[in-house]
């Protein structure tokens, strides 16, 4: 996530001692150069001893008198300034060791949020860079203080590990980026949910490829954010400009699950508006039990509505080929039947483990 290989000196010096080389060299003193220059004796001094800086105006006509180029000493006054601006970063970069800690640096590396790092100022410069912020307080007045609400407008303080989750929620941002989406259209994204119901039935090889296809033709971004730990978090709908955003962890590794959460995100996209920001297995201040238990009888209706089921249990003695016949009946997948009779405990969990697919996605 951080730019390699730049070079940054240890130390830079101040213009004014290359001035006061200069000066030296033509054998000019600091009283004659102030008056060849116009400058009162006093400023050229704090110059001199590196207390005050060269501005565009003096370099023009330090130019005149001392043969070296304004752009010279513009960029000796700029490289300076960088080197002190560095310095300070330095510090802050220390004092952000407790902060770095508390995330789950090891898994991040492993998985490629962030680059192999020596030491952990390394770490903490990386974190940086990955969050877009410059200092642990501007960290937590995005997660925490809710200062830019257009952007987060939950808070992550009062959670579980909010600085895994607060990891898996930006990786997701940074992954959303690489998608090109049209404007979320509501109509295109109903049209589609048909075929990718289809999908979640006849669970193709692609199926993750072909669901985000779909999803991105009316202008909703899906991505995959393998766990992280600390984070035990099944999903997440939000807006991030205007499209809604979808970020599935497939954390069970079981198609059932992951279909059905996908069907909770997508009933949050549709009955519930751009202000809200939802997380599966998460609570937090913002959580909406009322919401939470909408998007849920929403994917209820998409994976095995209440009907379906009534069927299915009118027969008394379900073999596996009856459990086949009504997944393609109801152009569903039969460990979705499977999962939700074990779900209510209507069935044992010893039955129908050879219908579940196993969900292997790409990190």
């Amino acid at each position: 996530m951080t730019k390699q290989n730049q070079f940054y000196p240890q130390v830079v010096f101040h213009p004014g001692e290359t001035l006061a080389e200069k000066l030296e060299e033509i054998g000019m003193g600091s009283k004659e150069f102030a008056v060849r220059t116009g400058k009162p004796e006093k400023t050229i001094s704090m110059i001199l001893n590196g207390k005050s800086g060269i501005t565009p105006d003096m370099a023009v006509q330090f130019e005149s008198v001392t043969k070296i180029p304004a752009h010279f000493w513009l960029n000796s006054q700029r490289n300076y300034e960088e080197y002190l601006a560095r310095q300070k970063r330095n510090i802050i970069i220390a004092e952000a060791e407790e902060w770095t800690r508390k995330f789950p640096l090891a898994d991040m590396i492993k998985k490629g949020w962030l680059p192999q790092c020596k030491s952990i100022a390394e770490k903490t410069a990386a974190l940086f860079s990955f969050f877009k912020v410059s200092t642990p307080e501007a960290w937590e007045a995005f997660y925490f203080g809710q200062q830019l609400r257009t952007n987060f407008r939950i808070s992550l303080a009062h959670i579980g590990e909010p600085y895994a989750i607060s990891a898996w929620l930006r990786m997701g941002e940074i992954q959303s980026e690489e998608l090109d989406a049209p404007v979320y259209s509501e109509t295109k994204f109903k049209e589609v949910l048909p075929e990718i119901k289809s999908l979640m039935a006849e669970h193709p090889a692609d199926f993750f490829y072909q669901m985000q296809q779909l999803c991105l033709s009316a202008g909703v971004k899906v991505v995959h954010t393998p766990c992280i730990s600390k984070a035990p978090i099944n999903g997440s709908t939000r807006w991030l400009g205007d499209n809604p955003f979808i970020q599935l962890s497939g954390r069970y590794k079981r198609n059932d699950i992951f279909w059905f959460t996908f069907f909770h995100e997508a009933g949050h996209i549709i009955k519930h508006g751009k202000k809200d920001i939802f997380l599966e297995n998460v609570k937090y201040a913002e959580y909406d039990e009322r919401k939470e238990k909408e998007a849920d009888r929403f994917a209820v209706i998409w994976t095995l509505s209440d009907e379906e089921e009534s069927e299915i249990l009118e027969n008394d003695n379900l073999s596996e080929q009856d459990i086949i016949n009504f997944a393609k009946k109801f152009n569903t997948h039969p460990a979705i039947i499977i999962g939700r009779l074990q779900h209510k405990k209507l069935l044992p969990y010893t039955v129908g483990k050879s219908f579940f697919e196993k969900v292997e996605l790409s990190e």
